[in-house]
């Protein structure tokens, strides 16, 4: 458990196994959520799901997790929304969430047809930012660094989440870092300028939409209408495709930009 870091609002760290890493395609097979409270109170839960889809043996190899260990758990869609109370109103933490399980987990949310329980005012804190900042390794190795302990449980959902919450309060404690979430979110996303989850956008030094990518790469997002149009209706996460659509109102309704 971590004692170290102020709150303001509800805390959550969570850590997902899925079918693979492709996070447009692949689904959530197990997640872990360890939720603390600005009072001191502490929860944790674990919940595995049928993915609705094949689990490769590769992944099988990583997490442990087969078809046969999930076929009678409920597929993702039927626990969104109470999922979404749980996360609603709260901010993030977990190790390599920024770049993997939150596009993850949005996609899930979405496919669901359950609003985010999240957006760009949700302060993240990514302990893997903060090793790498300073360490560079992965999370075995952060929590043999931080914590002098073996992490033997690795990619099993629960184990990782405690691993994170360890590594994180060592972080802290060993680099002297500020406790609060905004500090530690600024920390974790620090060069990160992105406004969709995936990175297609971003903001430049004005803080306009660009795009971050291909051809107009650089270009405010809605100076080209017809590139978010193809963007719809090509193989882009669906959060993504939800800011495509608001920026081509955007576009249409210059004063509301």
């Amino acid at each position: 458990m971590i004692k170290n870091i102020t709150l303001e609002r509800p805390l959550v760290f969570f850590d997902l196994e899925t079918t693979g890493t492709d996070i447009t395609s692949d689904r959530i097979v197990e997640i872990s959520i360890s939720k603390y409270m600005p009072d001191g109170t502490y929860t944790i839960k674990t919940r595995r799901f049928n993915p609705g889809i094949p689990i490769p043996p590769e992944a099988t190899a990583v997490h442990g997790i087969s078809y046969e260990d999930i076929k009678d758990e409920p597929l993702f869609a039927k626990l969104a929304p109470s999922l979404a109370l749980i996360l609603t109103g709260c901010d993030l933490a977990g190790y390599n969430i920024l770049r993997f399980d939150l596009p993850l987990l949005a996609e899930e949310f979405l496919r669901a047809n359950v609003d985010l329980p999240f957006d760009e005012n949700t302060k993240t804190v990514d302990a893997m930012k903060i090793f790498h900042k300073y360490e560079r390794r992965d999370l075995t190795a952060a929590v043999k660094f931080y914590c002098d302990e073996d992490h033997s449980q690795a990619h099993a959902a629960e184990a990782d989440v405690i691993a994170t919450e360890s590594v994180l309060s060592a972080q802290i404690d060993r680099y002297g870092l500020p406790n609060d979430i905004v500090s530690l979110h600024d920390i974790s996303t620090e060069g990160i300028n992105r406004v969709d989850l995936a990175g297609n956008f971003k903001r430049d030094e004005n803080g306009t939409i660009c795009f971050s990518f291909g051809k107009h790469k650089g270009k405010p997002a809605t100076s080209e209408p017809s590139y978010l149009e193809w963007m719809l209706s090509g193989q882009f996460p669906a959060e993504t495709k939800h800011w495509c659509k608001r920026l081509l109102y955007m576009a249409s309704e210059p004063l509301a930009y």
